[in-house]
């Protein structure tokens, strides 16, 4: 079922017959697992197939991590090398981030400040780092923290560098996410940071998901892999963002 639900995140409809054939399995079995996905309300299920729930549509974290996995540790390598020794770090929930994380587990004299339950696990114990984890409601999809608890304990710390993950990032939406109370929480991570980096697979670039987490001109840097259409990357570059590819 998680090989369907990653079909879908990538935006498109999906039909029964061709899983049915990409999968080698037989059509009852792809329309039984329709049905489940759609009982859980990851899909929505059409005549032959299935679609996702358009910009609201959020595949949870558990089913993200085996997408673009190789990309994520070229990425996260990549933004560990900006990271410095006793610097102040934020990191927001997401797959790219976690990478971040734990690329950057084993480094000496930083403080980390994260609103992701699953990074926060990974790096609480870490005694070479100091983990300062916000407030806030859970969220089952994505592991993160957010609401009004985040954005206060997040109002008297000061970030050095901060990597955010994000569903899409274009010129004209800037970053956005699919959870509306998530992305202001996020967002409010940004105006923390002195550097702003988006880590993000080249999936992402030039699409726009329900909320908006930032404009644009909040972003220092973006980094993605070489996937990316060059078109949607040089209209980011002619922005104002510095877009490194890996």
């Amino acid at each position: 079922m998680s090989a369907i639900l990653e079909r879908l995140a990538d935006g498109e409809p999906v039909g029964v017959a061709e899983l049915s054939k990409e999968f080698r399995v037989a059509p009852a079995t792809i329309r039984r697992d329709l049905v489940m996905l759609e009982g859980q309300r990851l899909l929505v299920r059409t005549h032959g197939g299935a679609v996702a729930h358009a910009v609201s549509y959020e595949l949870p974290l558990r089913y993200k991590g085996v997408r673009h996995a190789e990309e994520k540790r070229r990425i996260a390598r990549e933004a560990a090398s900006l990271v410095e020794e006793g610097m102040a770090v934020g990191l927001t929930g997401g797959t790219t981030t976690t990478e971040v994380a734990r690329t950057l587990a084993d480094r000496p004299g930083l403080t980390v400040v994260t609103n992701a339950l699953n990074i926060a696990a990974e790096l609480a114990v870490r005694p070479n780092l100091k983990l300062v984890v916000t407030g806030g409601v859970a969220r089952s999809n994505s592991y993160e923290l957010s609401g009004p608890l985040t954005e206060a304990s997040l109002g008297a710390l000061n970030l050095d560098i901060m990597f955010a993950g994000v569903d899409g990032i274009s010129v004209g939406a800037g970053c956005t996410t699919h959870q509306d109370v998530e992305a202001h929480s996020n967002g409010a991570m940004i105006e923390r940071a002195k550097k702003v980096v988006v880590v993000a697979d080249s999936s992402k670039i030039g699409r726009v998901a329900f909320a908006r987490i930032c404009d644009l001109s909040a972003v220092d840097e973006l980094i993605t892999d070489t996937a990316a259409g060059p078109e949607p990357v040089r209209k980011l570059a002619d922005a104002g963002v510095r877009v490194v590819l890996v």
